[in-house]
């Protein structure tokens, strides 16, 4: 088994972060082409590094002995504000969890999950939550695994098909 840290992303990440999100787009636009480009940037490099500098938003990384990207999750802080009918609280969101399809099944992915779980634990945050999209199967099935579960459902009806309804 190789050996593996994780840990908070810097500058010189940029371009393996870059080859994972580029792994990611090709995903969604497999199973969503009507919303995501076959090929496209979803950061630039300028963009990346203000996000990686961000204290508040971390975005940790899982590299190997030499130094090479082999998984990300990018957090993002959310404050939900107190309502009159709700609590406020502060959830940890999981922008983006993706393991290079190179060295998939060796754990990393649940590795860089527990680590963001463990971040939020130690950070007094309330949750963990997170997208998967349903045309990823892979995703929901892994995340349900790790003890997640589907607190509300978020239905829509595209545009295009409404006047067909």
């Amino acid at each position: 088994m190789m050996k593996t840290l994780i840990r908070r992303a810097r500058e010189k990440d940029i371009p393996g972060i870059n080859k994972l999100l580029g792994q990611v787009l090709y995903v969604h636009h497999t199973g969503r082409p009507d919303i995501f480009k076959e090929k496209g940037q979803k950061y630039t490099a300028e963009q990346l590094k203000t996000i990686i500098m961000k204290v508040e938003d971390p975005v940790f990384v899982c590299v190997d002995e030499q130094d090479t990207v082999l998984g990300h999750c990018f957090c993002k802080s959310v404050n939900c504000p107190e309502g009159p009918a709700t609590w406020g609280y502060r959830t940890l969101y999981i922008d983006d969890l993706c393991v290079d399809e190179d060295v998939r099944g060796q754990h990393i992915g649940t590795a860089l999950y527990e680590y963001a779980k463990q971040y939020a634990l130690e950070n007094g945050y309330h949750n963990l939550t997170l997208h998967a999209w349903e045309c990823n199967p892979e995703a929901v099935e892994f995340y349900r695994h790790l003890g997640m579960s589907v607190p509300v459902l978020y239905l829509y009806l595209i545009q295009s098909t409404i006047s067909s309804s």
